[in-house]
């Protein structure tokens, strides 16, 4: 069957390449996009070419930035002695939408998963010590997810940082608010036990 458009084609092909996105999906986005004024699709394009020629790592805690280093570790408001470790620079973004944490950050830009060929030396577990070391921090943070991987990386971290004289510690994981006890799992609950706090 002939093409229509070889240039709705193309663009069909590089949106369904989005995360989530199938054929049908990309489809349906490359046609909204046709039905759009001019500008609107310029300013699409231009939002996205910005993404990714202006936003960079910083290079102190690499997460991700329009300036290096970055606004938060620059800020005179942010407790400077408290380091969050996450995974990627998209949780970052989710904590500090938040707004209950003060510290900086420190993006390790993975976790370690053997299966994954991903070792510590793949990390940023180095730069992690060395700021440790030289911004005197009192606390670590451990914000890494809850799973096999995370609970590993969490754990070697941990035994890196015994020799520094810094308190580490980690996000409770407990219950949801507004969910059902039958529908938590038994990790979840045995976690939310571990966690409880004193009212």
């Amino acid at each position: 069957m002939p093409l229509i458009s070889e240039y709705l084609e193309r663009a069909i092909e590089q949106l369904s390449k989005l995360p989530g996105t199938g054929r049908k999906s990309a489809q349906r986005m490359a046609i909204h996009l046709l039905k759009q004024n001019d500008q609107y699709v310029q300013n699409l394009a231009n939002a996205l070419l910005d993404l990714s020629t202006k936003v960079s790592r910083c290079s102190i805690c690499g997460s991700i930035s329009d300036s290096d280093p970055c606004s938060i570790c620059t800020s005179p408001k942010r407790e400077s002695k408290t380091l969050c470790v996450v995974e990627e620079f998209n949780d970052v973004y989710l904590i500090e939408r938040t707004n209950e944490f003060q510290g900086r950050y420190h993006v390790l830009g993975g976790i370690i998963s053997p299966m994954d060929n991903v070792g510590p030396d793949q990390l940023r577990i180095k730069e992690l010590l060395v700021r440790v070391r030289e911004e005197s921090i009192e606390e670590v943070i451990l914000a890494l997810n809850p799973d096999a991987e995370g609970e590993a990386t969490s754990y070697y971290i941990h035994k890196l940082l015994q020799p520094y004289e810094v308190a580490v510690t980690r996000i409770a994981y407990g219950i949801p608010m507004g969910t059902e006890l039958e529908y938590i799992d038994e990790v979840t609950l045995s976690r939310a036990f571990n966690s409880r706090t004193a009212l």
